[in-house]
């Protein structure tokens, strides 16, 4: 590998969630003054038809659906730059750095916390050539369970200059969007969960810290916050507070022309707070917009999952939402193929998804993670079955989303540019209920420009609009 004067470039790329995304954001920030950093793949720039390969890559990892994607984005960066330096940070759970092993003793397990305690020291710089390595993580050092660094104190390091970076540069996915993590771990133990077994317990960040960050994004031109976390739900109940107090602190001390998406909350955890929250929605700059992951239908599957909620939690919540707000975007995930689901437990779940009428859901086939209560259960559903259920459950959530999204035909709404769409001329926006609105333009369209549209047709997955 070849190096100039030039700063090496550094490839940061995460899986999964938005509260993943944000862990990512956070470790490009780490590594901004010594590095190019790029969030992605590199591409092919004007004028050249190859891209720049990384000297490192920094894989922010998803396992929560089983390995195998996390997996093919580690034989992607290997392909893509052979020589570069391969760091892993994510939830990685133990099968999984097992599986690595078989495939490179390259990659180099590490975390958020350990690469900020370590910039703390020294300039970090994961890979090997005229940059000093950061010390433990580039030894290929493992964390587990021995880092004593406070969350809080990792929260605070980022917040408290403008969008948490070193230089002028906004360094996040996208300028638009700011993601803003608010806890990590929970207060649950479901059976078929491993991120636990890497995130651990429950840690709030401080709601002052959280407000600063989000004044300083709204400030930096970020349209769109994202509060988010493992599970927002449960967010200061270790300090005595709860997500509906936080969001109204924000709303009451960030003014300014920005809407909020809160992140996934356990319905167990928000039905102690319910009354204030519906109240948060009320406010404009809340999208409405809510994500309960019920899992299954089945009140005996639910207790085998260890989910501690009942399926009536659930339709509780569900419908104090869309009776409160027309039009309202609910959200949730549903989990097929669990050991020991009966037909009748998935027929539990098709009518759990048709009283509720979710216009998102997540549909998992269930995957057996190695290490949790879930792999060893007896019951074992042939695959077979998983799929032709999943087909089913999907079918089923598609009708109920195209008759929601129906709903919006022939209104007018105020929408924002998110990005271009695949196709040319096209874009997708996202209105006050953060539906996707697929746009046409025959002029440039610029992400963060509002406008008016009606809504023509609808699908699935978008509805489509026509610009006034």
């Amino acid at each position: 590998m070849v190096y100039t004067n030039e700063k090496p470039l550094l490839a940061v790329i995460s899986q999964g969630c938005a509260a993943n995304f944000g862990d990512g954001e956070k470790i490009a920030r780490i590594f901004a003054n010594d590095y190019r950093v790029i969030f992605g793949m590199p591409k092919e720039t004007a004028g050249s038809d190859v891209a720049e390969k990384p000297a490192a890559f920094v894989l922010n990892v998803c396992t929560v659906k089983g390995n195998a994607g996390a997996l093919k984005l580690l034989r992607e960066a290997m392909s893509t730059a052979p020589e570069a330096r391969l760091f892993i940070t994510g939830c990685a759970p133990k099968d999984f750095r097992e599986e690595v092993a078989k495939i490179t003793d390259k990659a180099v397990f590490t975390s958020l916390k350990e690469l900020l305690q370590q910039g703390k020291e020294i300039p970090a710089s994961p890979f090997r050539g005229p940059y000093p390595l950061s010390s433990k993580a580039a030894s290929g050092y493992w964390q587990g369970g021995d880092d004593k660094t406070n969350p809080k104190e990792l929260f605070a390091s980022d917040c408290h200059a403008p969008h948490g970076a070193r230089n002028d540069a906004p360094l996040r996915e996208s300028s638009l969007v700011g993601i803003v993590n608010i806890e990590e771990g929970c207060l649950d133990a479901c059976a078929y969960c491993s991120t636990r077994l890497v995130k651990g317990r429950l840690h709030s960040y401080p709601a002052a810290d959280i407000v600063q960050q989000v004044k300083s994004l709204v400030a930096d031109g970020c349209v769109e916050i994202q509060l988010t976390g493992q599970d927002c739900g449960c967010y200061g109940f270790d300090t005595n507070t709860n997500l509906a107090e936080l969001v109204e602190q924000i709303l009451a001390e960030v003014p300014g022309n920005y809407k909020m998406r809160l992140g996934m909350g356990n319905p167990r955890h928000m039905l102690r707070y319910t009354d204030a929250l519906l109240k948060c929605f009320e406010d404009e700059r809340v999208y409405k917009f809510i994500h309960l992951p019920v899992q299954s239908g089945s009140e005996a599957i639910l207790k085998a999952m260890n989910r501690r909620h009942s399926a009536q939690d659930y339709v509780d919540l569900a419908e104090a939402f869309c009776s409160r707000f027309p039009l309202f975007t609910l959200s949730t995930d549903l989990i097929v193929g669990f050991p020991g689901e009966t037909e009748r437990d998935f027929q539990d779940t098709l009518d759990i998804l048709g009283k509720t009428r979710p216009t998102v859901c997540n549909i998992t086939r269930f995957v057996a993670r190695p290490n949790t209560p879930a792999f060893n259960m007896q019951g074992a559903v042939p695959d077979s079955i998983k799929h032709e259920r999943s087909a089913a459950l999907a079918e089923a959530f598609q009708k109920i989303a195209t008759e929601n999204n129906a709903r919006w035909v022939g209104t007018t709404e105020t929408v924002v540019v998110e990005k271009p769409g695949y196709r040319k001329g096209s874009y997708i926006a996202r209105n006050a209920a953060y539906r996707p609105v697929a746009i046409t333009s025959e002029t440039p369209l610029i992400p963060g420009e509002r406008f008016t549209v009606t809504i023509t047709s609808a699908e699935p997955f978008a509805l489509i609009g026509r610009k006034q």
